[in-house]
């Protein structure tokens, strides 16, 4: 199994490249989700630590973000509850697909959190500003001061880039995308069996 780990700013297109694969994907954004929407122990762990703020089930990313915006240190705390959560989901997808030749792991904050293996794949997405400012537009909560916090945490870019095996460029129509991740796809699968 090919671990393939995508990497890049947030807006940058990450979750539309990793479904151009057509592997397994384990996408955390979508965990978090989840998480908010059925876990009682999360959020009964969130209340305790953020009384102020996280009142009801399911957990509201409204009172989420209200609560990062208020103070920095209300990340740390959220980030020491759902980390493990996710990490644990993480590693349940990996066994279930064990047997899949590729799986792409879209991660926002794979490096930060030490979830990656030397053998992983890296591949930085990368987007005009324009193009990114588009997407989070069309994203609920938009929110400006928010998408500074995550900025900061989503730190490292100019490490994350180097360090990364590919770098696609997402500022194409869809087609040409399709494309060049099936190239990348090839070279990733004949490098693997070659060695």
């Amino acid at each position: 199994m090919i671990r393939v780990a995508l990497l890049g700013k947030i807006g940058s297109g990450k979750s539309f490249v990793s479904k151009l694969f057509k592997f397994p994907v384990f996408n955390a954004d979508n965990e978090v989700k989840k998480i908010y929407k059925n876990d009682r122990e999360c959020f009964r762990k969130f209340k305790r630590k953020l009384p102020n703020f996280i009142s009801t089930f399911p957990i509201k990313k409204k009172e989420v973000i209200k609560a990062i915006n208020s103070n920095k240190n209300n990340l740390k705390k959220i980030s020491s509850i759902i980390h493990p959560i996710v990490r644990k989901k993480m590693e349940n997808f990996l066994n279930k697909n064990k047997k899949s030749k590729i799986v792409v792991l879209d991660i926002p904050l794979l490096i930060e959190n030490k979830l990656n293996k030397k053998r992983d794949v890296l591949i930085f997405v990368s987007s005009s500003n324009k193009n990114i400012l588009k997407r989070l537009k069309k994203r609920p909560l938009f929110n400006k001061e928010i998408l500074k916090t995550f900025k900061k945490n989503q730190s490292l870019l100019v490490k994350k880039r180097k360090l990364a095996d590919y770098i696609v460029d997402n500022n194409y129509p869809p087609s040409v995308m399709k494309n060049k991740i099936k190239l990348i796809k090839k070279k990733i699968l004949n490098e693997r069996n070659s060695t």
